[in-house]
């Protein structure tokens, strides 16, 4: 889905989150093959009843539920930065995985084949086991080339394995060397701040001197390491590119090229690894009363991740200072500080939740209905409040709402979800002038109105929604589209571009609407 004016942050391919119900092999599908992309200071739209997966898209993508299937790529961090195990292990085994998959390739080209050969009806029931295939096949092929593009094609892939774990051992000593500049930087924080506070109130500073010299020669020596350290990345990426030059004339090079990526798979870290990307990647949650821990105060709640991601190393004059920094730029005042949350409105409340999110500077925030358990009025000053925040910091937004009124006025995109799959993405102007999906014209029926010329008022979607256990087979809509025709039933739609930017997965989609 392009969007060639802004920097990709997420992609999001196939993404699947499946829970386990009572009977064995019975799952919950509650995100069934999702592919989006996410664009750095842009506001996402979410949109669809309630029970579609909305909320448990925007956990699966932060990693709160482990996703069950597909990609989840960040680009807001280089492998370099992270140097996760997974692209070890990839690298350890290349010869083995590059033989799985053209194993799986021959598998799903075979059986293509047969499913060729069928009958429509016989297609109908060989459809799953060729689609099982062929993203085993896509799976074995992506988790190679990502990393390594067109050097899967290399004849030998020891000198391409052993060059990946030389840049890989770098990058370990990098993300080492950077842990030991964050805690070194406490350091000099602390003393400084120290030292500033002494000199103010006429105190001795030559022992903090020492202390704040001490700190300060420590981190040249990191600086230097880390500078070195970048010297020899770059030798080995020199080394890297030989490789590719060796090998770019080779059949399929160019082919597999393109699925070199930079990102880092949020799906396949360890805990500890997103953990260690928390600071990035915040979520705001929906219900300001259950999410603030009624035994903290303001102060604690909010200054909980700085000391967790090492902003601050204790509760002190200067983390206090901070805190009230990002109270202030949230709208709350400085002497709520040692308050607690059952003193607080439930707009004071969400409020509070924003600025614990916003404390970390992320990058990425998930606003998981964010402002429907508010009054409108309130609704709307968090909504600016949100806005405001985003253009200082360039924040890129999830935004999930029911209410397609406030969706439209916050996002720069709008996706409309149906029951685990996303059905229609486009602009926001774009997709309320025109609706290409029967279900998002529903939806756009039902809002309320107080237009004299609609006397019928809102159009109330009938039917009610399948259950994930088990959705209908072809377009999970066709149950309660009045457009439904047989191959409905049977053939699930695939999204493509039906205007600029504007994509669909439909087979009736709103001829009137196209122009």
């Amino acid at each position: 889905m392009a969007n060639n004016e802004k920097k990709l942050l997420l992609q999001i391919s196939n993404l699947k989150q499946y829970f386990p119900v009572g009977k064995k092999g019975m799952f919950v599908k509650a995100n069934d093959g999702i592919s989006i992309d996410i664009y750095e200071g842009e506001t996402f739209g979410l949109v669809g009843e309630s029970g579609c997966g909305k909320s448990t898209l925007g956990r699966s993508i932060l990693q709160l539920y482990k996703q069950t299937d597909g990609r989840t790529m960040y680009f807001g961090r280089s492998i370099d930065e992270v140097a996760p195990k997974y692209v070890q292990e990839t690298y350890r085994t290349l010869s083995k995985r590059r033989e799985h998959m053209h194993t799986t390739r021959q598998k799903f080209e075979a059986y293509q084949a047969e499913y060729d050969s069928k009958s429509e009806q016989e297609q109908y029931t060989m459809h799953d086991e060729l689609m099982r295939l062929r993203k085993e096949a896509t799976d074995a092929m992506l988790d190679v080339t990502t990393l390594i593009g067109g050097l899967i094609v290399a004849p030998d892939l020891k000198p391409v394995e052993q060059v990946c774990l030389e840049e890989y051992g770098i990058s370990k000593e990098l993300c080492s060397a950077e842990r030991q500049r964050q805690d070194i930087q406490l350091d000099i924080d602390d003393a400084a701040y120290a030292l500033e506070k002494a000199k103010e109130a006429g105190k001795s500073t030559d022992s903090l001197k020492a202390k704040l010299d001490k700190a300060n020669a420590k981190m040249k020596a990191v600086e230097d390491k880390i500078v070195s350290i970048n010297g020899r990345i770059d030798a080995v990426h020199a080394k890297m590119d030989k490789l590719r030059e060796q090998y770019c004339n080779e059949p399929g090079y160019a082919e597999y090229e393109t699925y070199r990526s930079s990102g880092i798979d949020l799906a396949r870290l360890t805990y500890t690894e997103m953990r260690n990307l928390r600071s990035d990647l915040q979520l705001i949650f929906q219900d300001p009363y259950s999410s603030l821990n009624s035994r903290m105060t303001v102060g604690q709640i909010i200054g909980e991740g700085m000391i967790a991601h090492k902003y601050f190393r204790r509760n002190d004059d200067r983390m206090k200072e901070e805190i009230i920094r990002v109270m202030e730029e949230c709208g709350l005042a400085p002497y709520f500080l040692h308050r607690y949350p059952h003193q607080f409105s439930g707009g004071q409340r969400q409020r509070i939740g924003i600025a614990r999110s916003l404390a970390l500077r992320p990058k990425f925030v998930v606003c998981d209905e964010a402002v429907s358990a508010l009054d409108v009025s309130i609704q709307a000053q968090v909504i600016n409040l949100l806005q405001d925040l985003k253009e200082k910091q360039n924040l890129t937004y999830l935004f999930i709402t029911h209410d397609l009124s406030v969706v439209k006025y916050i996002s720069d995109r709008i996706g409309v979800m149906y029951l685990g799959n996303m059905v229609e993405t486009a602009p926001s102007d774009e997709i309320f002038a025109h609706p290409l999906h029967p279900y998002t014209e529903a939806l756009m029926n039902a809002i309320p109105t107080t237009d004299v010329k609609l006397a019928d008022g809102p159009s109330i979607l009938e039917g009610d929604i399948p259950s994930p256990v088990n959705p209908p087979k072809g377009c999970k809509f066709h149950t309660r589209c009045k457009y439904c025709t047989e191959v409905c039933t049977h053939v699930v739609p695939q999204m493509e571009e039906v205007r600029p930017n504007h994509f669909v997965a439909c087979h009736h989609i709103l001829e009137a609407n196209k122009d």
